[in-house]
Order: C-alpha cells, then structure tokens, then sequence
C-alpha cells in the first residue's frame, strides 16, 4: 500500500514539474511572438513532451496562454512606491515596469479582440494603472472639484499609459532618459500650466473626447 502511495506521489510530483515546465516554455514564446504566431505543437516541442500532455495540464491553447500571461506578470517588475505627488518617480517607477513588461503587454493588447479570455486579466490592469494614478497624483488631484479632477485624472491615466510608452520608446526610437523627459514635461504642464482665464487647453480637449 505504500509503495502505492510512493508511486501516486511521484506521478503528482513529475505532472507538476511538466506543467511547470510547459508553462514556462508557453511564457517565453509569449515573450518572442503574438499568441497566434505560437502553436501547442511549438510549446510541446519546446517543453520535450506532447500535444496530449500539454491538453491534459491547461485544457486548452486559451488557459496555457491566461498561465502565461500571469506567469510574465509575475515575474515582472513589480511597480515601486513613489512618494504621492512626486512626478518624477512615478514617471521613473512606472518606466521601469514598461522596459520589462511593456513589450509584452502591448502585444496581449493586441490579441485583446481575438482571445476574449484575455480581457479579464487586461481589464485588471487597466483598473490597477487607474488606482495607481489616483493615489499617486492624490494631492494634485484633491486640489481640484468636479469636472476639473475629472479632467486631471484622465489626462494623467493617458500620460503615464503603455501606448504613450510605446510610442516615444518603439515608434519614436527614444531613449528612456528622453522618454521620461518627455512624460514629466506632459504631466508637469497639465499639472501647473493654466491659461491667464484659469483654464488648461488640454484638459478642455479630453474633456470633449
């Protein structure tokens, strides 16, 4: 009866260590390529196992990629903490999760539509960068009522976002150094720029959007 119970603890054990080792196969083709552009056969080959075994540890080509996308977001940098109201550490601590992870992000946003499955997680951290935008820029907000905060808020949340990210460092070939530059300037300007009759232009045009 032991030698059973050896043998069922070892068969849990080596499953165990095969999911992880599928899973961490399925992370790194996520890192390289869109999810589309990886195939179960790819994960299996990479992992030494099979197609079969892969099915039996995740279910589906959909559950390996939500274990992957958690797995990467695990291993990211987490997001340190900035003093409320410091512009340039929150531009620096959200830069430094972006350099890790904001590759891989951007890519999962583009799978959103494609992979429903993904949206939970995504709409997550759409939630998270909000929160994190409140309580970082509290005092600039609090300074404000109504429409105003309102405005600030949303400026602020496009400003610090991955696209913008990915816009000044991939599309736009920038340095972090001038990419964080970049940022503060927006940030700053939207934060202590008023026009002579107490109102922001740009504030007013995502007001209207």
């Amino acid at each position: 009866m032991s030698k059973r119970r050896y043998d069922m603890t070892a068969r849990r054990v080596r499953a165990a260590e095969t999911k992880e080792r599928i899973r961490a196969v399925a992370v790194a083709l996520y890192r390289e390529r869109s999810l589309d552009d990886f195939t179960l056969d790819d994960v299996a080959e990479r992992a030494e196992t099979t197609v079969q075994t892969v099915l039996r540890a995740f279910g589906s080509k959909e559950n390996l990629a939500l274990a992957a996308l958690a797995g990467v977001a695990a291993a990211g940098t987490p997001l340190r903490p900035s003093p409320p109201g410091d512009v340039d550490a929150a531009v620096a601590a959200i830069y430094d999760v972006y350099e890790a992870i904001g590759d891989f992000v951007i890519a999962q946003l583009a799978d959103e539509r494609r992979r429903p499955a993904l949206k939970p997680s995504l709409d997550a951290g759409r939630e998270n960068h909000r929160e994190w935008v409140r309580q970082i820029f509290a005092p600039q907000l609090n300074s404000r009522r109504g429409s105003a905060r309102t405005q600030l808020f949303n400026i602020l949340i496009v400003a610090l976002d991955v696209y913008v990210w990915k816009l000044l460092r991939r599309d736009l070939a920038l340095s972090r150094s001038a990419s964080q530059t970049a940022v503060r300037t927006i940030v700053a300007g939207v934060i202590d720029a008023e026009n002579s009759n107490g109102t922001n232009p740009l504030a007013e045009l995502v007001g209207r959007r």
